[in-house]
């Protein structure tokens, strides 16, 4: 009897299968919601119900157990369809990881593991303006621990469950706090008003007096070793995903494009060597973006791994994660753009009508360049090739009495 073989779909392929619809749904009304600056709500929902935000969560949680690189690959269909979208669940999916990365080592994470895997989402709210460090506070009442401050660039909270907050304790110590979205004293508002990356939901949040559980309070110095590569990792998914949206708008409007230049090279433009050479380096610039993703995903993989070794083994790691993804954002903060501005070479004037938002690449793109400038990651990454010299891991951002002082911040 001919024994019959039945491939079994791998994690990845089942993950994909289960996420391209709801993409593809996503990218249907991508121009649509730029044009009227609607907050993607519906979208996220979506991907909240088929389980996105569990994708890196284990099978035995209720997750689809991917690894950095197969999740990174559906980050960037994601990032393609609407760039918003992943940088507004990137606060969500630093705080999986943290849960990923102490679970089972001395700590049980498996309660909001499977919070995530049944639709539950965080946001971030970390960056503020204070002078001299972190502002919010922490603080012990008779009628338990209260936290107050403002926070400003809260990316996704407005979308969320939960929200992955800094504060300090009134001794000075630095805590990490996780506290409902509908807790009472907390406020956020639609109120960034920035060119590109619009939709993200990076406002400000205010907390008044919000009441916090004590076993939600956790150490900042016990957050996962690489998660300034992680909050980096996400905006170069972004750029990728801008990258190959353009790409494809770029196919699509010379394909269709009907008018052309009497001193042009070819009855149809999509015929004209010379828009095809366009074209092509935006591809070009596109494959090497999605590229240097992977390649950080891989990093990222690499330091998960390593935790479980602990010492040296696990400090170079996450050294190589971090320089990764320097080295990337470097490269991809000035290839993206240009690649994105490049697609108005290849059209008329007509392609800079607002309603083809044919711009929102660019806008989107410069953007999300501007996150964590990279030439002082250029010089990070060329101070550890010279001299040897660690990259930092985490870093502040703010008015600050003294360099260095403002507290601490998302990659």
């Amino acid at each position: 009897m001919t024994e019959i073989l039945i491939d079994t779909p791998t994690a990845y392929e089942r993950a994909a299968a289960k996420y391209r619809p709801v993409f593809e749904r996503i990218a249907a009304g991508t121009l649509g919601r730029e044009l009227a600056r609607e907050l993607p709500f519906e979208q996220i929902g979506w991907l909240r119900e088929a389980g996105f935000g569990a994708a890196r969560i284990p099978a035995e949680f209720g997750g689809d157990g991917l690894d950095w690189v197969e999740f990174t690959d559906l980050l960037i269909e994601l990032a393609a369809a609407d760039s918003n979208i992943p940088q507004a669940l990137r606060g969500h999916f630093a705080l999986v990881e943290d849960s990923l990365y102490h679970h089972g080592r001395g700590a049980d994470r498996s309660g909001w593991l499977r919070r995530f895997a049944a639709g539950e989402l965080a946001g971030n709210a970390w960056t503020e303006p204070g002078a001299g460090g972190t502002a919010t506070v922490l603080a012990e009442t008779q009628e338990g621990l209260v936290l107050a401050g403002r926070k400003f660039y809260t990316t996704g909270t407005i979308f969320a469950d939960w929200i992955d907050v800094t504060a300090k304790r009134p001794d000075g110590s630095q805590v990490s706090v996780i506290i409902s979205t509908r807790a009472a004293g907390v406020e956020t508002y639609d109120d960034w008003d920035g060119f590109g990356q619009r939709l993200t939901g990076s406002g400000t949040t205010i907390f008044t007096g919000a009441p916090v559980d004590p076993v939600n309070v956790f150490a900042f110095t016990d957050r996962f070793p690489y998660q300034t590569a992680l909050y980096q990792h996400v905006l170069l998914v972004v750029l990728a995903g801008i990258a190959q949206a353009a790409v494809e708008d770029a196919g699509t409007q010379v394909r269709e494009r009907k008018r052309v230049f009497g001193h042009g090279n070819a009855p149809l433009v999509r015929h004209d060597p010379q828009i095809l050479q366009v074209v092509g380096e935006i591809s070009a610039k596109a494959y090497v973006a999605r590229s240097a993703a992977l390649s950080v995903a891989s990093s990222l993989d690499r330091a998960f791994a390593a935790r479980e070794q602990g010492g040296a083994v696990e400090k170079a790691a996450n050294i190589a994660a971090e320089l990764g993804s320097a080295r990337a954002q470097t490269v991809l903060s000035t290839l993206v753009p240009d690649a994105a501005g490049a697609v108005f070479n290849a059209l008329g004037a007509s392609s800079t009508s607002a309603g083809k938002a044919l711009d929102r690449h660019w806008r989107n793109a410069r953007t999300a360049a501007t996150h964590n400038p990279f030439i002082y990651k250029a010089r990070i990454v060329g101070d550890w090739e010279v001299n040897g010299a660690e990259p930092p891991f985490i870093w502040g951002v703010g008015e600050a009495d003294q360099p260095g002082a403002a507290g601490p911040q998302p990659g």
